[in-house]
Protein backbone atom coordinates (compact mmCIF):
# COMPACT_ATOMS: atom_id res chain seq x y z
CA UNK A 1 0.00 0.00 0.00
CA UNK A 2 2.72 2.48 0.97
CA UNK A 3 4.76 1.40 -2.07
CA UNK A 4 1.85 2.28 -4.37
CA UNK A 5 1.38 5.66 -2.61
CA UNK A 6 5.11 6.41 -3.08
CA UNK A 7 4.92 5.59 -6.80
CA UNK A 8 1.90 7.89 -7.24
CA UNK A 9 3.70 10.66 -5.35
CA UNK A 10 6.84 10.14 -7.43
CA UNK A 11 4.81 10.30 -10.64
CA UNK A 12 3.08 13.56 -9.52
CA UNK A 13 6.45 15.08 -8.60
CA UNK A 14 7.90 14.17 -11.99
CA UNK A 15 4.88 15.48 -13.88
CA UNK A 16 4.89 18.76 -11.93
CA UNK A 17 8.63 19.21 -12.48
CA UNK A 18 8.29 18.52 -16.20
CA UNK A 19 5.38 20.98 -16.59
CA UNK A 20 7.23 23.65 -14.62
CA UNK A 21 10.42 23.25 -16.71
CA UNK A 22 8.44 23.34 -19.95
CA UNK A 23 6.61 26.53 -18.84
CA UNK A 24 9.88 28.18 -17.79
CA UNK A 25 11.46 27.38 -21.17
CA UNK A 26 8.52 28.49 -23.30
CA UNK A 27 7.35 31.63 -21.45
CA UNK A 28 9.26 34.65 -20.29
CA UNK A 29 8.85 36.55 -17.05
CA UNK A 30 7.07 39.37 -18.82
CA UNK A 31 4.45 36.98 -20.18
CA UNK A 32 3.79 35.59 -16.71
CA UNK A 33 3.61 39.11 -15.24
CA UNK A 34 1.21 40.17 -18.01
CA UNK A 35 -1.09 37.25 -17.28
CA UNK A 36 -0.92 37.88 -13.55
CA UNK A 37 -1.79 41.57 -14.09
CA UNK A 38 -4.71 40.63 -16.33
CA UNK A 39 -6.16 38.34 -13.66
CA UNK A 40 -5.72 41.02 -11.00
CA UNK A 41 -7.53 43.66 -13.09
CA UNK A 42 -10.31 41.18 -13.94
CA UNK A 43 -10.68 40.45 -10.23
CA UNK A 44 -11.34 44.12 -9.51
CA UNK A 45 -14.18 44.11 -12.06
CA UNK A 46 -16.21 41.47 -10.19
CA UNK A 47 -17.87 44.00 -7.83
CA UNK A 48 -19.12 45.90 -10.90
CA UNK A 49 -21.26 43.00 -12.09
CA UNK A 50 -25.05 43.43 -11.87
CA UNK A 51 -26.55 42.41 -8.55
CA UNK A 52 -29.91 41.47 -7.14
CA UNK A 53 -31.28 44.38 -5.12
CA UNK A 54 -34.21 42.48 -3.62
CA UNK A 55 -32.28 41.58 -0.47
CA UNK A 56 -34.22 38.34 -0.15
CA UNK A 57 -37.24 40.18 1.20
CA UNK A 58 -40.74 38.90 0.55
CA UNK A 59 -42.45 41.02 -2.09
CA UNK A 60 -46.02 41.42 -3.16
CA UNK A 61 -46.80 39.98 -6.56
CA UNK A 62 -48.70 41.81 -9.25
CA UNK A 63 -51.12 40.63 -11.86
CA UNK A 64 -51.66 40.95 -15.57
CA UNK A 65 -54.69 41.07 -17.81
CA UNK A 66 -58.00 40.33 -16.08
CA UNK A 67 -56.34 40.14 -12.63
CA UNK A 68 -54.69 43.57 -12.96
CA UNK A 69 -56.42 46.74 -11.88
CA UNK A 70 -56.28 50.22 -13.41
CA UNK A 71 -57.18 52.54 -10.54
CA UNK A 72 -54.63 52.30 -7.70
CA UNK A 73 -51.10 53.09 -8.92
CA UNK A 74 -49.70 52.56 -5.41
CA UNK A 75 -50.41 48.79 -5.50
CA UNK A 76 -48.30 46.08 -7.11
CA UNK A 77 -51.25 44.77 -9.14
CA UNK A 78 -51.59 48.08 -11.05
CA UNK A 79 -51.57 47.12 -14.73
CA UNK A 80 -48.41 49.08 -15.67
CA UNK A 81 -46.34 47.15 -13.11
CA UNK A 82 -46.59 43.71 -14.79
CA UNK A 83 -42.78 43.47 -15.17
CA UNK A 84 -41.64 45.89 -12.46
CA UNK A 85 -39.20 44.76 -9.82
CA UNK A 86 -38.44 47.30 -7.10
CA UNK A 87 -39.96 50.07 -5.03
CA UNK A 88 -42.83 52.12 -6.42
CA UNK A 89 -42.10 55.82 -6.84
CA UNK A 90 -45.82 56.45 -6.30
CA UNK A 91 -45.33 55.46 -2.64
CA UNK A 92 -42.11 57.48 -2.37
CA UNK A 93 -43.25 61.05 -3.21
CA UNK A 94 -43.05 60.48 -6.97
CA UNK A 95 -45.57 59.41 -9.61
CA UNK A 96 -46.05 56.62 -12.15
CA UNK A 97 -43.99 58.58 -14.69
CA UNK A 98 -41.84 60.98 -12.62
CA UNK A 99 -38.99 60.26 -10.23
CA UNK A 100 -39.05 61.37 -6.63
CA UNK A 101 -37.73 64.96 -6.22
CA UNK A 102 -33.98 64.90 -5.53
CA UNK A 103 -33.36 61.78 -7.61
CA UNK A 104 -32.30 61.35 -11.22
CA UNK A 105 -33.63 58.96 -13.84
CA UNK A 106 -31.34 56.09 -14.83
CA UNK A 107 -29.82 56.35 -18.30
CA UNK A 108 -30.61 52.68 -19.01
CA UNK A 109 -33.99 50.95 -18.60
CA UNK A 110 -35.75 47.65 -19.15
CA UNK A 111 -39.08 47.15 -20.92
CA UNK A 112 -42.17 45.01 -20.58
CA UNK A 113 -45.47 44.59 -22.39
CA UNK A 114 -48.52 44.96 -20.14
CA UNK A 115 -52.22 44.64 -20.87
CA UNK A 116 -54.46 47.48 -19.71
CA UNK A 117 -57.67 45.91 -18.35
CA UNK A 118 -59.65 49.08 -19.10
CA UNK A 119 -59.22 48.82 -22.88
CA UNK A 120 -57.75 45.31 -23.38
CA UNK A 121 -54.79 46.69 -25.35
CA UNK A 122 -51.12 45.90 -24.76
CA UNK A 123 -48.69 48.72 -24.00
CA UNK A 124 -44.89 48.80 -24.15
CA UNK A 125 -43.76 50.00 -20.73
CA UNK A 126 -40.27 51.33 -20.03
CA UNK A 127 -39.24 50.78 -16.42
CA UNK A 128 -36.79 53.42 -15.30
CA UNK A 129 -35.01 53.37 -11.98
CA UNK A 130 -34.63 56.63 -10.08
CA UNK A 131 -31.15 56.99 -8.63
CA UNK A 132 -29.70 58.86 -5.66
CA UNK A 133 -31.69 60.72 -3.05
CA UNK A 134 -32.42 59.81 0.53
CA UNK A 135 -35.07 57.67 2.14
CA UNK A 136 -38.74 58.00 1.30
CA UNK A 137 -40.16 58.10 4.79
CA UNK A 138 -43.30 56.19 5.63
CA UNK A 139 -44.19 52.82 4.13
CA UNK A 140 -42.84 52.12 0.66
CA UNK A 141 -44.35 49.40 -1.55
CA UNK A 142 -41.89 46.95 -3.12
CA UNK A 143 -43.00 44.71 -5.98
CA UNK A 144 -41.46 41.75 -7.73
CA UNK A 145 -43.51 41.14 -10.86
CA UNK A 146 -41.64 38.70 -13.03
CA UNK A 147 -44.16 37.90 -15.74
CA UNK A 148 -42.19 36.56 -18.74
CA UNK A 149 -38.91 37.71 -17.19
CA UNK A 150 -35.78 36.22 -18.73
CA UNK A 151 -32.71 34.94 -16.87
CA UNK A 152 -30.15 37.46 -15.60
CA UNK A 153 -27.59 36.72 -18.30
CA UNK A 154 -29.75 38.64 -20.79
CA UNK A 155 -29.47 42.10 -19.23
CA UNK A 156 -32.10 43.88 -21.31
CA UNK A 157 -34.74 41.35 -20.31
CA UNK A 158 -34.05 41.11 -16.60
CA UNK A 159 -35.57 43.36 -13.94
CA UNK A 160 -33.40 42.37 -10.95
CA UNK A 161 -30.42 44.51 -11.95
CA UNK A 162 -29.37 47.84 -10.49
CA UNK A 163 -29.89 49.99 -13.57
CA UNK A 164 -28.38 52.99 -11.73
CA UNK A 165 -24.88 51.59 -12.36
CA UNK A 166 -24.49 53.88 -15.39
CA UNK A 167 -25.36 57.06 -13.44
CA UNK A 168 -23.16 59.22 -11.24
CA UNK A 169 -25.52 58.53 -8.32
CA UNK A 170 -25.53 54.72 -8.34
CA UNK A 171 -27.83 54.22 -5.35
CA UNK A 172 -31.21 52.74 -6.29
CA UNK A 173 -34.22 54.70 -4.98
CA UNK A 174 -37.45 53.66 -6.76
CA UNK A 175 -38.86 52.79 -10.21
CA UNK A 176 -41.31 54.51 -12.59
CA UNK A 177 -43.32 52.92 -15.44
CA UNK A 178 -43.49 55.02 -18.61
CA UNK A 179 -45.73 54.13 -21.57
CA UNK A 180 -43.57 54.24 -24.70
CA UNK A 181 -45.79 52.41 -27.20
CA UNK A 182 -49.20 50.89 -27.79
CA UNK A 183 -50.38 47.87 -29.72
CA UNK A 184 -51.89 48.74 -33.08
CA UNK A 185 -55.43 47.54 -33.67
Amino acid sequence: MFQRLRSITAWLDAATESATRHTAQSMGRRHVLTRLGTYMVAGTMIPMLPFDRSGGAAFAFGAEGKDAQDTDDTACDYWRYCALGGRLCTTCNGSVSECTPGTEASVVTWVGTCENPADGRHYLISYQDCCGGGGCGGEVTSCSNNIRERPGYRMGLHNGINWCMANDAQTYHCTVALIVGVEET
